[in-house]
């Protein structure tokens, strides 16, 4: 099995996010803008990391500022073999986490989906509480189904999808496992 682990009981962790305020959405609708998302794609993650340093791992930047959800996925590199922790903004159905590829629309599929493929247990983290989830990328049924899901949650994946049109942005689908050591 992936790296000696072998999946046990399901681990439940409720992710719970709430609605957006005014502000918030606003926020949102001028991050979808291209020179903001360029910007937001070269710094956002390093305010993110600060904020919820601060916070003690309850918030990020990204959530605060814009009422979306967001979790901390940390994969093992695909190259490195090293921990890799990024946030990210995440669609919840039922028990399973969504995650969109778009990396802000830019050229390339984000480093962390080359890591996902190469190794599917990963950590999740959100307000400061872990689980182990086993990825997969989603089924193209599954991704017709999941890209409204996104675009409900932010609207600048339109734009990212339209930037992207090159590529086909991957979706992954992440469901809780607990995992213990062979």
């Amino acid at each position: 099995m992936d790296g000696g682990l072998r999946p046990a009981t399901i681990a439940r962790m409720t992710l719970t996010f709430s609605s957006p305020n005014l502000a918030q959405r606003i926020v949102k609708r001028i991050a979808a803008l291209t020179p903001v998302a360029w910007l937001l794609a070269r710094t956002l993650r390093h305010l993110d990391r600060a904020v919820t340093r601060i916070s003690g791992g309850r918030t990020t930047a990204t959530s605060l500022l814009t009422g979306l959800p967001v979790i901390y996925l940390t994969t093992i590199g695909a190259r490195s073999g090293q921990p890799r922790t990024t946030p990210l903004i995440c669609g919840v159905d039922g028990d399973r986490l969504i995650l969109f590829a778009t990396n802000f629309g830019g050229q390339k599929n984000p480093a962390w989906s080359y890591n996902l493929r190469a190794h599917p247990i990963v950590t999740v983290t959100h307000c400061g509480r872990s689980a182990s989830y086993r990825s997969r990328e989603a089924t193209p049924a599954e991704r017709e189904r999941y890209w409204p899901l996104a675009d409900a949650i932010y609207a600048g994946y339109a734009a990212y999808r339209g930037r992207a049109a090159h590529r086909e942005i991957p979706v992954f689908v992440l469901e809780a496992v607990h995992v213990e050591p062979t």
